[in-house]
């Protein structure tokens, strides 16, 4: 059994008062109503160009690049928004990483230090969100574990799935509310992932 050290078994739980003070841009469309797809085999393809574009950009400032979140587990509905985990050594020198992003059309939209060092890209077009983390945050651990949890346990990815169904139409007056609202889930299984 892996033993993981507390700083990655701890899951960060940000408060909406927290979530509205990291916002430092504007998001390039307005946020609407949750709309899940079924899983495009797609996705996948779409990480990979975006991740070599990327690549191409930062060059050796990239530790690590990582397809993440719902498009990244085969099977699973998931709004059509390709995650990715990019690590660097400094998230908080933006001077180092932010420019090349911002040319290339992504657009800095938060800007969390509390969590992790935590910031946000978000494409033009807004199918793409872009997670910057310092090289050694534990967040992106949490999110492979998670990843490949869910790759290989149906039962859990059909409990996901129809618990995102059922909060994408309770948020659907306030979008915003749907990823807190998914914390409770969440934790049930990294609970069973750590206990795993």
């Amino acid at each position: 059994m892996v033993e993981y050290p507390p700083e990655v078994t701890r899951r960060f739980h940000g408060t909406p008062e927290q979530l509205h003070a990291g916002v430092v841009g504007e998001w390039p469309k307005p946020p609407g109503p949750i709309v899940l797809h079924p899983y495009d085999p797609a996705w996948p393809d779409r990480y990979a160009a975006v991740s070599a574009a990327i690549r191409a950009v930062l060059g050796d400032l990239v530790a690590g690049l990582e397809h993440v979140g719902s498009t990244s587990v085969p099977g699973l509905a998931a709004k059509p928004v390709i995650d990715i985990d990019l690590l660097i050594a400094d998230t908080a020198d933006e001077s180092a990483y932010v420019p090349a992003l911002t040319a290339a059309g992504y657009v800095l939209v938060l800007r969390e230090p509390w969590w992790h060092g935590h910031r946000m890209l978000v494409s033009a077009a807004a199918d793409v969100h872009l997670h910057v983390w310092p090289q050694d945050a534990p967040e992106p651990v949490r999110h492979k574990l998670f990843r490949d949890w869910l790759r290989t346990r149906p039962d859990d990815l059909r409990l996901y799935a129809s618990v995102k169904y059922r909060l994408a139409g309770e948020t659907a007056a306030n979008p915003g509310d749907y990823s807190l609202a998914k914390n409770d889930v969440i934790d049930d299984i990294y609970a069973r992932v750590f206990a795993a």
